[in-house]
């Protein structure tokens, strides 16, 4: 098995059905009512134990119709001074919530969660920095609380396959790992892709699932160059990432808002190279070639939109009082916050979360 990602127990090939019932039903409260929450809110409906207690928003209204929309029970919005996101933290029935939000509101709301004793999974990026990911990891740890990011790439069974061929060494020592992932968005300087304060660009949207397998195939690296493109609000629009190990291995990894790729990883090794089929966050298939031998691929099917697996896990953790997944773990989120600081430095991207820390 892959030592860096520990294989979660809904991702093993044994495993039967993710949407099965792991333990008591958890009532969830769910932060954000865009696109990416109506999405993953579908699939954590499909799970048996979970209860879609309650929505927040910032509009009482968009709240009430997303509320209507996917079954929640409860639609909080602003009343009396008091936040929507606040009023549902305040809620005793809401035993975890899913935050949804631009980047740049993560860290606050997630502390507000926290400190609610609510456990928490948060989209990724799980904050805009290294400094408020280990705070927040902090008080997960004091709270007794589980925290998550929800990285869902690294929970699917298509890529604990493919990382496990490579522990078993189906194609010899990693050599190098290549990895891409864009598509040409216009530009909308309302839209939070390119925001300067919701923590909008390239780096911190996608970087993180070409950098999944890097990390899956190497780890983390010694060291990182960075090169990019910055618009004329210094917003990273697409960058290219050199990560270099101690082995002399290296990854090459690329991400843009400015143009359209194959979304693919290749690995290669010694004796022959895994190309990971696209979308790489959300992969369909994978070949094997080895040198000496015939090619294949394995397939693998999708349940719901595939955001089950993370979901699953996260309900198994805090259904049996862990604090953190080992799939997902607090350090590694911390550590890739850091790298991503380390690009941000080398490209002149900042934010206004970075002051002070």
């Amino acid at each position: 098995m892959n030592p860096r990602f520990p294989t979660p127990p809904c991702a093993a090939p044994d495993a039967g059905s993710p949407l099965t019932a792991t333990g008591r039903p958890l009532r969830w409260g769910v932060v954000s009512t865009g696109r990416i929450a109506a999405t993953v809110v579908g699939d954590l409906g499909l799970l048996e134990d979970a209860t879609l207690h309650a929505v927040s928003s910032r509009d009482a209204g968009r709240a009430a119709a997303f509320a209507a929309d996917h079954g929640f029970a409860v639609a909080y919005g602003p009343l009396d001074g008091v936040s929507g996101h606040d009023r549902l933290f305040a809620d005793p029935a809401v035993d975890a919530v899913y935050i949804a939000t631009p980047h740049a509101q993560h860290f606050a709301v997630a502390l507000a969660a926290l400190q609610a004793g609510k456990h928490v999974v948060c989209e990724k990026a799980l904050t805009i920095n290294a400094a408020e990911a280990a705070e927040l990891v902090e008080l997960a740890r004091s709270r007794g609380l589980f925290l998550m990011e929800a990285v869902w790439t690294r929970f699917l069974p298509a890529v604990h396959r493919a990382l496990d061929l490579l522990e078993a060494g189906a194609i010899g020592e990693v050599a190098w790992v290549r990895a891409d992932l864009g598509f040409p968005a216009d530009y909308d300087r309302t839209w939070r892709l390119f925001d300067p304060a919701a923590g909008g660009g390239a780096l911190l949207d996608l970087a993180v699932y070409p950098l999944t397998w890097a990390l899956g195939a190497l780890g983390f690296p010694q060291s990182v160059q960075a090169v990019g493109t910055l618009n004329d609000d210094g917003i990273d629009t697409q960058e290219s990432l050199t990560l270099t190990y101690g082995s002399g291995a290296q990854a090459q990894l690329l991400c843009s808002l400015t143009g359209a790729g194959p979304r693919e990883a290749v690995i290669s090794g010694s004796t022959g190279f895994l190309r990971i089929t696209g979308p790489l966050n959300n992969p369909p298939s994978f070949e094997v070639h080895p040198l000496d031998g015939q090619a294949r691929t394995e397939r693998f099917d999708t349940v719901g939109r595939n955001y089950v697996y993370e979901l699953r896990e996260a309900t198994r953790c805090i259904q049996q009082g862990l604090t953190q997944s080992p799939t997902m773990s607090w350090e590694d989120s911390v550590d890739t916050l850091r790298l991503f600081d380390g690009v941000r430095n080398q490209l002149g991207v900042s934010y206004l979360n970075d002051r002070g820390r």
